[in-house]
């Protein structure tokens, strides 16, 4: 299929059993897992997804780091070639967040397969989206 891109919805679920996505996600990753699908972790993900472990310390902040790159790799940093799709993305959608915007444009420069999400919003985008649900 090729790679998927994950988004940060789909990894703060996993990390939460109490998450609503929880059960939905962590199928959506088995099942792309399974395919042997490489994952895509943007950076800009990895930077939301340690905030909340941030917030309780730099131990817990490093754990949930390394939790993180063991389960989807070492994060695709955020360069240029992103940066401008992103800035594409926002010039067509403008009601779309930065966030949002930079992990859609790294799933166009990665040519990703896949994007998996938890945010609703993001099914008109683009077809690549996969809704966990």
């Amino acid at each position: 299929m090729g790679p998927v891109v994950v988004d940060s919805s789909v990894i703060l679920a996993l990390f939460d059993p109490h998450d609503a996505l929880h059960d939905p996600a962590a199928a959506a990753v088995r099942s792309a897992r399974g395919a042997g699908n490489p994952f895509v972790l943007p950076a800009s993900v990895l930077a939301e997804v340690l905030v909340g472990a941030a917030r309780r310390g730099k131990d817990e902040r490093d754990l949930r780091h390394r939790q993180i790159v063991r389960a989807f790799g070492v994060p695709c940093h955020l360069d240029e070639s992103i940066a401008v799709a992103a800035a594409e993305r926002r010039a067509r959608h403008p009601a779309l967040r930065l966030p949002d915007a930079l992990v859609l444009a790294t799933a166009d420069v990665v040519q990703a397969a896949v994007v998996l999400t938890g945010d609703k919003r993001w099914g008109s985008l683009d077809v690549r989206v996969q809704l966990v649900a």
